[in-house]
């Protein structure tokens, strides 16, 4: 899930609950987006990002998570 606000500068926060799983998982998933989010942030319009990481993100592939954060950039008209 991600929450979009318009800003002058690009900032990120990562959080997953813990129905995402113990702590292992819950940092692998924050890393994950982290990572996905570095990559795709030359494309992406300035503004405050706040990625909140869900229980099927465990079971995602990276390929897989790159296209869904793609298409929900893409659905938040945040892309440049």
């Amino acid at each position: 899930m991600i929450f979009y606000k318009i800003s002058d500068e690009k900032k990120a926060g990562f959080t997953a609950g813990k129905k995402v799983g113990n702590a292992v998982l819950r940092n692998r998933a924050k890393r994950r987006l982290r990572a996905l989010f570095v990559e795709l942030q030359d494309k992406l319009k300035d503004g405050i990002y706040v990625f909140v990481a869900k229980e099927s993100l465990k079971n995602m592939s990276y390929k897989q998570l790159k296209s869904s954060l793609s298409w929900s950039f893409k659905r938040l008209e945040c892309l440049k």
